[in-house]
This record gives structure tokens, sequence and C-alpha cells, in this order.
């Protein structure tokens, strides 16, 4: 291995270590051993240093133990004649570095660390200005992100196992120019990769220069800024050791297998721009103990053998000698080499249209003075429509336009839009059209520029101002759905026609023909229950992240991440039916009541690594479904009320069990099965069949807000269903109840029937 890159990161080590120890010293002299160290909203203390070593901290004292760990890994700078057949001390460096920049954070936070704030440069290359709206912040400060919060991760999740998101990747430094920090991020954004920004070169970081081209930056688009410091790339590695501990139900301490669940199945790698110092090679070092490798568009020295990587360790691609190609050309090629050192699979196909397209870009909004037009909203009409029909009267790639385009209408303004999408298929069956047709919010938001809301004939789509200038017109609108419903349903579709029309009489006579389907489709998935059918459906994605665990579909309870119900099962083994989905015989029913069947039993126990062996699906009390991490709400026993609290992901606060969501997720989570406390999707709520062992909905007696006020008509309908019309408004939340003791006398005076139901217990 090269001799220099042990030197400067073993190096780079011992200066950042011996720095985390005066600023831990240096704080606790100033502000005593009990102040509170905590990343906010993250239920796992120090990620890094937690899951290596198992070491909680809370206080500035216990970052003592952080860095005296740290210390302990580090080696003497090798002489430059010694030889190091072995990356043993380089990596051991690497993992101080990250424990160090870990404990340097934690001081950060102890003071109050506020996000780090850059100020916008206005200044553009083309003479032009944007304002801090452009950018989707206020005025002219950007705030930069801390540690990913733990409702985000979640969020993450599913996208990560069902492979929308094949990896990440942490970009540090800064690119050879705006326009090729812009392409850089472009090409990792239409491959779906998640982006990590952090680190500078003299000062001038990757994030000044997208930000100067008036890129959107943040969760929403996939590219998060975390500092224009080396330490900030810590979080990305806290990252990757926070999904190894919720997702793959690891515990603390489990250093060895927490790295290679991420070499296995976290596809990350770290992208080196510009000069690498002491400090960038030492945190590199710690990247490639998780497994991650690093890829430099400068010229280094190169690790080529494997082992800890799954491919090369570090390689170097000097962006300025790949030659035969511009400035834009050799930014494709660096990504496409760090796709290829890492292994990562995408599978984003490609579509037919004048601007980049990938899954980082469905989080985009469009606002008003970057939107070129609309339709739908509340200035027009629009609809989507997508119906089975016989392949002789469907023309595969056909996409018909009739009525004003886009270089028809006046900018900023809206225009009504029917889309109506034909399909046929000889395995196309009429209760799939929904399932397709949900599918093109999805494929319609990959596209750059564009912002798609709502379903059926409540759609909203934005186009802006620079996706318009590029070329983009109705008729790609059809081109993208097209080759997305063959490269997601190839199995199932054998071809896809699109009619888009922007006349009004037309599309008011289509959509009322459309809402007879729709009221049709309604009517066929109300008539399924779990009694109708024969056969259940699993859910394996997240057996990625979560080895262990099992999720089972039946007609009354949709999948705990609420991405996928029975019927989106059943097409999934239509389309792959060796994929995730697959049928689980419902075999002898066991107990009725509780719902436990033979079939699922022995499914499950097979698939989860022989660890689970029964499963109930109408209780929460004996034997409930195993959690992953995906799930929208988290459902948990609070004895003192003889009831269950639901917490929703997005709900940051304190409930009365003790635990914020995050906690309870962290409990709940990795494959586990937990009597009294079970993650679910929101819509189970709504169903006949939730947990009636357990006295169903009468058992609620706390309920996060916005839970219940984003789904307050259909819960309305279940309390009517229940006998209890008011039952709602005697259910606490957290404006009225954070504690048991605030909790009980709530539910009583309220008269909540879960005080005199029988005892759970």
């Amino acid at each position: 291995m090269s001799r220099y890159i042990a030197k400067r990161a073993i190096r780079g080590a011992a200066a950042i270590v011996a720095e985390a120890e005066v600023a831990v010293e240096e704080a606790i002299a100033e502000l005593g051993p009990d102040a509170a160290v905590q990343f906010t909203n993250t239920a796992y203390y120090l990620p890094v240093a937690y899951a290596f070593t198992g070491v909680k901290v809370e206080k500035l004292a216990d970052l003592r133990e952080v860095v005296a760990r740290a210390r302990a890994l580090l080696h003497p700078v090798p002489g430059d004649k010694m030889w190091l057949p072995y990356l043993g001390e380089t990596l051991d460096s690497g993992v101080a570095t990250l424990f160090a920049e870990e404990a340097i954070e934690g001081v950060r936070f102890a003071r109050g660390r506020e996000p780090q704030i850059i100020k916008l440069d206005h200044a553009r290359a083309d003479g032009q200005r944007f304002t801090g709206a452009d950018l989707g912040v206020h005025g002219d400060k950007m705030k930069l992100n801390g540690p990913i919060d733990d409702i985000q991760l979640r969020a993450w999740g599913i996208q990560l196992v069902d492979g929308r998101m094949p990896g990440f990747c942490a970009i540090v430094g800064c690119a050879k120019s705006n326009e090729v920090a812009v392409k850089i991020v472009r090409e990792l954004q239409s491959r779906g990769i998640l982006i990590f920004l952090s680190g500078n070169v003299n000062g001038r970081s990757i994030i000044h220069q997208l930000q100067e081209e008036g890129i959107q930056l943040g969760y929403d688009t996939f590219t998060v800024p975390f500092g224009i410091d080396t330490i900030s790339a810590v979080y990305a590695l806290g990252f990757a050791a926070r999904s190894a501990l919720t997702f793959g139900g690891m515990d603390p301490g489990q250093a060895r297998q927490i790295m290679l669940y991420n070499k296995y199945r976290v596809f990350a790698f770290v992208l080196a721009l510009g000069e690498v110092d002491d400090l960038k090679y030492a945190t590199a070092a710690g990247a490639i103990s998780f497994g991650f490798p690093t890829i430099a568009d400068t010229r280094i020295p190169q690790i080529l053998p494997t082992g800890v990587t799954t491919y090369e360790h570090v390689v170097s691609m000097p962006f300025d000698e790949i030659r035969g190609a511009d400035d834009m050309e050799r930014a494709e090629k660096l990504i496409q080499r760090c796709i290829e050192v890492r292994g990562v699979k995408v599978k984003i196909a490609k579509v037919p249209i004048p601007v980049s397209y990938g899954s980082a870009f469905e989080g985009e909004r469009i606002r008003k003075d970057i939107m070129y037009g609309e339709f739908g909203g509340k200035r027009s009409r629009a609809f989507e429509y997508l119906r089975m029909r016989p392949a002789d009267e469907v023309e595969d790639g056909r996409v018909t336009v009739n009525g004003t385009d886009l270089d028809g209408m006046e900018e900023g303004g809206a225009l009504p839009l029917g889309m109506v999408i034909d399909v046929a298929g000889r395995k196309m069956q009429t209760d799939f059209e929904p399932i397709l047709e949900r599918q093109v919010h999805y494929f319609l938001n990959g596209v750059e520029g564009i912002q798609h809301n709502g379903q059926r004939d409540i759609a909203w789509t934005r186009v802006s101002k620079a996706t318009y200038e590029k070329g983009f017109r109705l008729e790609h609108f059809g081109k993208v759905i097209h080759a997305r419903v063959h490269g997601v349903f190839g199995n199932m579709v054998d071809k896809v026609q699109v009619h888009l029309t922007t006349d009004e009489a037309e599309v008011d006579t289509l959509i009322e023909q459309a809402r007879v389907a729709y009221a049709e489709r309604n009517a066929r998935i109300a008539t399924l229950t779990d009694e109708s059918v024969d056969t259940f459906y699993s859910c394996l994605l997240c057996q990625s992240f979560a080895p262990n665990h099992v999720c089972v579909v039946n007609p009354e309870r949709v999948g705990l991440c609420g991405a996928y119900n029975w019927l989106d099962c059943k097409a999934s083994f239509e389309i792959n039916p060796t994929g995730p989905n697959l049928p689980v015989p419902k075999g002898l029913t066991i107990d009725p009541v509780k719902g436990e069947f033979s079939g699922p039993n022995e499914f499950i126990y097979a698939h989860s690594n022989q660890t689970v062996e029964r499963v109930t699906f109408y209780s929460i009390m004996e034997a409930p479904m195993t959690s992953c991490g995906c799930f929208e709400c988290i459902m948990v026993l609070v004895p003192e009320a003889n009831g269950f609290m639901i917490v929703s992901r997005e709900d940051p606060s304190m409930t009365p069990c003790g635990m914020t969501f995050s906690t309870l997720a962290g409990t709940a989570g990795g494959g586990m099965q937990t009597p009294g406390m079970m993650g679910m999707g929101k819509y189970y709520l709504t169903s006949k069949k939730f947990i009636p062992a357990d006295g169903g909905m009468k058992r609620v007696v706390w309920m996060s807000s916005n839970l219940r006020e984003s789904m307050r008509d259909a819960l309305e309908e279940v309390c009517a269903r229940e006998g209890m019309p008011d039952l709602l408004g005697r259910i606490a939340d957290e404006t009225v109840a954070t504690t048991v003791e605030e909790l009980l006398p709530f539910l009583e005076e309220k008269d909540h029937p879960a005080l005199t139901m029988d005892p759970l217990f």
C-alpha cells in the first residue's frame, strides 16, 4: 500500500485527536462536566462512537472516554523508508479521526451550536441575479445542515431499500469550476444518489459554488450541505452508522458487524475534489473502514488492491488528464468511475427528454418567481387517468397533444390538462390500473424542473422557466411515462400510449369519464377483506437493511411503510415473480380473533432467518408484526392508561411514555418483534382489522396532532363505525399531554372508554 497515504492519514489523525482533547477539556472547564451533549433530533448520541464502542455521550464528561479511545487507536507516523504491507494502522487512524471529529462537534453542540450559516453571493458568471427564494432560503443567508435528523433518516429508508436511492456520495472540497460542480451534482442526482457536501479548498467549498449557481440544496433535493469544514464530513459517516443501527438491527459496540453491514448493504463513496490535506486523508481512511472507497479528481497515490472495500480503496482520476473530453464530459466520466469503483446499482432508465431525470428531483419546489406555467391547482383543472385497453387499440410509444402547448401559453400562466394513458399487456389486469396510475406522480417528479402534486382529478403540475428554456414541452410528459412504465412494469405492460389535452372542452368530457372509473375502483378495493382472499403477500424490501424483518400485507392492513397495499404487492408479484413481494398462503386459521394463520407463520419463520416463529395480525400485545424502521407511525402501549399511543414520524415532540419518535423507533426497529410496540402504516388506523383483539380504535388514548388533523375525516368515520362519533375528541395529543401525569386527568375528564375496558395484561 502507499506509504505516502499512511503517513498523511496518521499525521492528520494525530493532529485532530490533539485538537479534540484540547476542545473537550476547555469546554469542561468553561461549562462543567455535566453540560448536555446531544445532536439535534437524533436518538443515537454521537453515532459513530456509539456504534463502534457502545459509549453513550450525554454530557461533556462522556467525551473524555471518546477521545481516550481515539488516542489509543493512534500509531507513530511511519518513516520515509518504512514499508507498510497492510492497511491496519491507517484504518485505526481513520476511526480515531472520526471519533475526534464527533467529539469536536459534540463540544460545539454543548456550547449551543447553531447551524452554520453562509452568506449568499449574488454574483453569477452570466451576470444575472437570483434571490434567496430561488435557493429555498430566506434573505441573503443559507443555513447548513447539522446531522440528519431521525425523521429524515427513516423517510429515506424506503428509498434506500427499494433501489430508488441506490447509495450516497460524500463530496469533500471544491470543484474545478462552478459549472463542473453543477455537472457533478446533476450527474449524481440523475442516478438517484444522495449527496452530502462538506469541506473546502483554500476556504472555497462546493457549497459556495452550487449556491452561486442557484442550485437548490437540502433534504428535498437529496443534496445536503453539512459545512464548509472537513470535520463536518463526519455527519455522512454518522448517517451510515445510524443506518446499521436503525435498519440492520445491529447493537452498539458491534464494530465489525457494523462495518461489514455498510460494506455490503450501504453503497457509499467519497469524492474528494481539489487538494487533499492531512485531515482529508485521515477522514477518508475512516470512510474506508466502513467499506467506502475514495475517488479523487487530483493526482494522489492510489490503493488499488481490494479487501476492506469491495473494489479499489483509493482511486486517482486527475480531472485535467481525462483526455479527449471537455470539462462537462470529464465530470460525467468522473462520476461513472465513482459508480464503478463502489459497485453502485443504478436502476433509473434513460428517458428521452432535454433535461436531467432522476429521483433526486422529486423534492423540487417550483415557486412562482421561477415558474413558467402550471396545470391544475387553484387556477385550472387537471387529471390523470390510466386505463387498460385491447392490444389492437394501443400504439406503443404514441404521444399525442391537443390544444395549446407550453410555447403557446403566457409565462406564469395556467392551463387545464387532461392526461389519458392507455396500456395493454397479456399480464395486465383491471385491478392494476390504479397502481400504475399512482406511479405517474413519481415518474413526473423525476424530471428536473417539474413539480407534481396529487393524483386522479386533483393533479397539479408546475414547469420551471429553466426547464422550458431547455426545450421541455407537453409531449415530454408522455415520453417520460412511456419510458418509465416500460422500465418499471415491463413484465406486465407491452404497449403504452399517452394522450395529453389542454383543450378545455375535451378536458371536461374526459374528466367525467375518469371519475366514473375512479368510483368503480374505490368500490372494488373496498370489497376486499382478509376473509375474501386465500393469499396474503410478503414485502421483503427492507431485508436489505433489516435482515430478520418480514412484512406481510393483507387486504385490510397496509404495509408498515404505508407505500404498499395488498393490490400493490399482488401487482409486484405479477411483474417480478422472484422479487420481494411473494404470495403467502393463509393456510389453517389458528386464531380468528388474534389473526394467526399457519401459512404466514411458516413463511415468516423461513424468511426471518428462523428468528420469528409466529405472528398475529390483529393484536399488538401478542406476537405482533416485526418492524424495520421505515414505518409511518409507531404504536406503543401506555399501561397506566390501559391503552395505546400512536406517534407519527413527522412528530418530534415528547410523548407520554417519556420517549420521542426517534427513540421509540430505535427501540422497535431493526426487525425486532416487541409486544406492546409496533410500527404501522397510518391508514391501518382506518381498517376494520385495526387491532380488534385488543379493542380497536377505542384503545387509542393519545395520537400525534398532525396525524389526527391530516386524517380527520377518515378517522371520524372510523369512530362513528365504532359507535362513538365523539371518540376522536377524547383522544389526547402533544398539545395537552406529554407525560402520563398530564394524560390521565385528560382521559378521565373526557371519560375515555379505555379506562373502563378489560385490562390489557
